[in-house]
């Protein structure tokens, strides 16, 4: 995924990932409300541009460590659409015959190690298989997702110290959307961009746009190729915001309004549509596909 493309196949494959993600994640939340599905459902809404710009810059063989708010990740890595919903709705046919669920959703054949319920949980796993990868002598990089909340763990300190010592070829990404469940991260961090944090392991970081998936893509291609050549490891904190609340079940209260609105006014697929490289018939064309993709998973 990560060869040379043209500027408007990667702004369709771009456009593509975000709206799958979007159009997949509204319907799983209408089976979340009417009951039909088991667990919490932990929506990714509003986020999309952090995993299609990390994702696509990815090679096949590459590995994703992912969280609690995973549906994004296994889309945006192309996981089979009905294979996902089939584990959210616990059917047999799911990845993990519908046992994992939304919150452990995992999908070995696209290299994603699986969702953790435990914040900072997949942290350690995904340094795990950079270590893995380095003892082989292969060239393959990890991402590891996660959020604010999971970077004031201390599975986030370990690993990244351990990783920053050993030249792991992991790339950690703080997909950091201000809120811990209902604490501002703002209110329990001194430094609020904590990317900064690589400093104190002697290793790149980056506090970039999240919402911006152009601006994801070009600074998770600097990160990869670092890593990829052996560098060691990065950290990308990308500033983005979720949609609804921590889970289906939260109405999101604790947050002012107008931090919500001015949020969904920089709405990762608003963005990238404003920069006018796809015509609305070429947006339509891809909406119309996706549609019938999802539909079908349903």
């Amino acid at each position: 995924m990560s060869t040379k493309k043209e500027p408007k196949e990667l702004a369709k494959q771009f456009y593509t990932v975000m709206y799958r993600m979007r159009r997949f994640e509204e319907e799983v939340f209408e089976f979340y409300k009417r009951g039909l599905m088991p667990g919490l459902a932990h929506l990714y809404l509003g986020e999309e541009a952090v995993a299609a710009g990390a994702c696509v810059a990815l090679r096949e063989d590459d590995y994703i460590g992912s969280t609690h708010r995973g549906h994004g990740h296994l889309v945006a890595r192309g996981a089979d659409l009905d294979r996902m919903m089939a584990e959210i709705l616990g059917k047999k046919t799911g990845y993990s015959k519908g046992k994992g669920g939304s919150m452990h959703i995992m999908a070995m054949d696209k290299g994603i190690l699986g969702a953790n319920g435990i914040v900072g949980g997949g942290i350690p796993m995904a340094t795990g298989a950079g270590y893995s990868a380095k003892y082989r002598g292969t060239d393959q990089v990890t991402l590891c997702f996660f959020g604010d909340g999971a970077a004031n763990e201390g599975t986030f300190h370990e690993s990244i110290n351990m990783a920053a010592a050993w030249d792991l070829p992991v790339v950690y990404v703080i997909e950091n959307n201000l809120y811990g469940i209902t604490v501002d991260s703002r209110r329990v961090t001194k430094e609020h961009d904590l990317a900064k944090r690589a400093i104190g392991y002697g290793i790149p970081g980056y506090t970039i746009d999240g919402n911006d998936v152009e601006t994801v893509y070009k600074t998770m291609q600097k990160a990869v190729k670092h890593a990829r050549e052996g560098k060691g490891p990065s950290i990308v904190e990308c500033k983005t915001y979720r949609h609804h609340g921590h889970n289906g079940s939260d109405p999101g209260t604790y947050r002012p309004p107008e931090e919500v609105e001015a949020w969904k006014a920089r709405d990762p697929l608003i963005l990238f549509r404003d920069k006018g490289y796809l015509t609305e018939k070429e947006r339509k064309e891809i909406e119309d596909k996706v549609e019938q993709e999802v539909q079908a998973a349903c």
